[in-house]
């Protein structure tokens, strides 16, 4: 939750309009849909705490696999109609993950976007 919201603060810092948080159903979720230049952003976050033994050479995108892949497509092909977007929006899928802090209190973002799923 955490990161979550770190991300979408980072997101708003860099121009993107919140659409939507925590859009879940049951074969799948997104943790933030997003907008900007007329593109719409789903986005997955991936957190994890300073403390984890490999958080520097963590890569968000090796831990997105197939099964997750599926249910954020499912999800997303669920959100489009469900929300009456134009099946002409422009839309992509970014990764952020946020390397949290506690003890400092400080976050490190890393943003890949536009991941073929």
């Amino acid at each position: 939750d955490i990161g979550e919201k770190v991300a979408a603060r980072f997101l708003m810092e860099k121009g993107y309009k919140i659409i939507e948080m925590n859009y879940r159903k049951k074969w799948g979720e997104i943790d933030i849909v997003a907008e900007k230049d007329r593109i719409l952003h789903f986005v997955e976050v991936k957190a994890l705490t300073s403390h984890t033994p490999y958080a520097e050479s963590y890569r968000p995108e090796a831990n997105v696999r197939l099964w997750k892949k599926q249910r954020l497509s499912r999800a997303i092909r669920t959100y489009i109609p469900e929300r009456k977007i134009s099946e002409n929006q422009d839309f992509q899928i970014d990764i952020i993950a946020v390397f949290l802090d506690f003890t400092r209190k400080k976050a490190r973002i890393r943003m890949l976007e536009n991941v073929n799923l």
